[in-house]
């Protein structure tokens, strides 16, 4: 009887774990889903497995991202032997498309109060809807994927269907109404304190803990995410971009400096490793290239500023649809609207320099001396010498004029060293 007693006892402990200590490793995840966020839960999992934390938490604010990279951190979630738990916030915070299977993947998941969740519909490599045959396989795979992850926790499938189907987008209150997610906590220490006092499933049973016994410590994932996570951003990538050609268009144009070569062709090369992960659309960046190039004929033709604006207009529009809707990666207007102001004011103050130049007189060259006046030395019908700036010039007349030593007449015409003059009025 006894030893029946104490199998009973010690079942009873591993099914409703309760700790001493809570050490709880926190990892923010902001922006859009690429590949480095699949190797940020990558690295997370390995330290918190080797440093022997109790839980991931995981803070979510995300408009979405790349597929591929959203089914590897689900991987990494499913095979974590740390729980992962996620709570969506702080207040303004979204889980969209991408989002809402990290969350439905997760082992415990909250939400913010003034947070939201839904939009999961696919999309197609262009960033538009998908039709046809290609859409029932794209929203099949999908939805078998959110059945599995929603039911594992006994979640309200029916919903996240009809955020793959509908787009539904809902409220903190309503997902937590609605079973979608368990907790609604106004920060990450309320979300645990909520989750020790609910019980966390592991495999060895319920993990209760109490408030005072939570150590939560922020994840440094360290400089090559940082570094990445700044070079994958699609502002960062854009402006690099044009820095880099803009680099290496200066240095062609003044061959020698050196200096605008190297930094624009690294720009660039740094651009095009981000551009080939980020999803963009080729013909942007062909539109932005085309804009590039006509500001170069700009400098040769004489277009009266109609090459400038078609400049500017392809820059602006291949700008706008450099990177796919619906994938979480979006350029603000407010930047490319930025960009292309910039450029049209540096090119007007180009085009007028270059106007008031070829308006103003010739400063050297044989050019310079006509209207100028000089000093008749002789004369004889329509020809003789004259005398300007310290030297003797033969001159003509296109008729006779009736001139004396030291009259003055005016040059309208140079003819390698023959002045054609006229009587000054």
């Amino acid at each position: 009887m006894c030893v029946l007693l104490l199998a009973w006892a010690n079942a009873s402990t591993a099914a409703n774990q309760t700790i001493s200590q809570t050490r709880v490793l926190y990892v923010e995840l902001d922006g859009g889903i690429s590949p480095i966020q699949a190797d940020l839960f990558d690295q997370a999992i390995e330290t918190a497995r080797d440093d022997n934390y109790e839980l991931i938490l995981v803070r979510l604010d995300t408009p979405g991202g790349l597929v591929s990279s959203t089914r590897t951190m689900i991987k990494c979630m499913l095979g974590s032997p740390v729980p992962f738990l996620v709570w969506v916030g702080p207040a303004g915070a979204h889980a969209a498309s991408a989002g809402v299977f990290i969350v439905a993947a997760s082992d415990l998941a909250g939400m913010s109060p003034q947070s939201t969740i839904g939009a999961a519909s696919p999309v197609s490599m262009s960033g538009g809807d998908i039709n046809g045959t290609m859409a029932r396989k794209v929203q099949n795979d999908i939805l078998s994927l959110l059945r599995s992850l929603a039911r594992r926790k006994d979640r309200n499938y029916e919903w996240y269907a009809k955020a793959v189907e509908e787009a539904d987008s809902i409220t903190a209150t309503e997902a937590v109404m609605d079973h979608v997610v368990e907790i609604l906590a106004d920060s990450p220490l309320d979300f645990l304190q909520q989750a020790g006092a609910r019980g966390i499933s592991t495999n060895q049973g319920d993990l209760r803990f109490t408030a005072e016994s939570i150590d939560l410590i922020p994840y440094e994932p360290g400089f090559r995410y940082s570094f990445l996570a700044w070079l994958l951003h699609p502002q960062i990538a854009y402006f690099l971009f044009l820095g880099g050609i803009a680099g290496l268009f200066f240095e062609v144009s003044h061959p020698g400096a050196v200096f605008p070569g190297v930094v624009g062709g690294l720009f660039l090369l740094l651009a095009l490793y981000a551009l080939s992960i980020l999803p963009t659309n080729a013909a942007g960046i062909l539109l932005i290239l085309f804009s590039l190039i006509l500001l170069v004929l700009e400098v040769f033709i004489t277009s009266y500023g109609l090459l400038s604006i078609a400049a500017l207009l392809s820059l602006f529009i291949g700008s706008t649809i450099l990177f796919k809707e619906g994938t979480g990666f979006v350029l603000p207007l407010s930047s490319i609207l930025t960009t292309v102001l910039l450029l049209a004011g540096f090119v007007s103050v180009v085009l007028y320099l270059v106007g008031k130049a070829q308006l103003r007189k010739p400063r050297q060259g044989d050019k310079v001396l006509i209207g100028t006046a000089a000093t008749v030395r002789s004369w004889n019908g329509a020809q003789g010498k004259v005398f300007l700036r310290g030297e003797i010039w033969n001159a003509v007349s296109k008729e006779p004029i009736f001139v004396s030593t030291g009259d003055i007449v005016q040059i309208i015409r140079v003819d390698g060293l023959t002045l054609t003059v006229e009587p000054k009025p």
